[in-house]
């Protein structure tokens, strides 16, 4: 038995990579005894500006996410769907003292490093940005993941709750199972995106 996180922004329309990809190694990770959560990152696509930085507009959003996957064959035995706001709001204690202690232990400059998995320059970002990385970092102890299981975009963060069990004297760190992107349509492109519909085939796609 075992633990395996990702977490998705409900940000627009699904594409492949995120769609059939994913279902793809959910299921064998869900086949070799884990259990899948994935973290519906609402409030983290409030920070990011998403969807106008509507709320309501993010949460259906996420929940047309999760009818693709189900209809594309990913297993739902063993995942489960915890959203970001719900849980954070009602287990905030335990929460943002994680995130507090992630952050005093964690230069800021270490967390500009980690800011290119929302797609943002360092000199842009806003306020609320800056905490995304120490959010994402905090979701992985506060889920209790034994296996952090996103695309290999999301390597410095991933290693950044690394580092942070070696200064806080955690032993058992999570392990980082990181899978390839797909590519882009157009030439030199190192992964499909939704903000770039030339680059992607999307899950609708007929």
């Amino acid at each position: 038995e075992f633990i395996l996180y990702d977490g998705f922004e409900p940000s627009g329309r699904m594409h492949i990579a995120q769609g059939v990809f994913k279902a793809m190694n959910v299921n064998k990770c869900t086949k070799a005894g884990g259990t899948f959560i994935f973290w519906v990152a609402d409030w983290f696509a409030l920070m990011n500006d998403k969807m106008g930085g509507d709320l309501e507009k993010i949460k259906v959003v996420g929940e047309y996410l999760v009818e693709v996957w189900k209809a594309t064959g990913m297993d739902m035995s063993r995942v489960k769907f915890v959203w970001s706001s719900d849980d954070i709001i009602s287990k905030a204690t335990p929460y943002w003292t994680q995130a507090l202690d992630i952050g005093r232990k964690t230069t800021l400059g270490r967390i500009k490093k980690c800011c290119q998995i929302m797609g943002r320059l360092e000199n842009k970002l806003t306020a609320a940005q800056i905490l995304y990385p120490l959010m994402q970092c905090t979701d992985i102890f506060f889920l209790k993941a034994d296996i952090c299981q996103l695309g290999v975009d999301q390597r410095k963060v991933n290693m950044l709750a690394r580092e942070y069990c070696d200064t806080a004297g955690i032993k058992s760190k999570p392990i980082i199972l990181s899978h390839h992107m797909l590519y882009g349509l157009k030439k030199g492109q190192e992964k499909m995106s939704k903000s770039d519909p030339d680059s992607a085939i999307f899950m609708e796609d007929t």
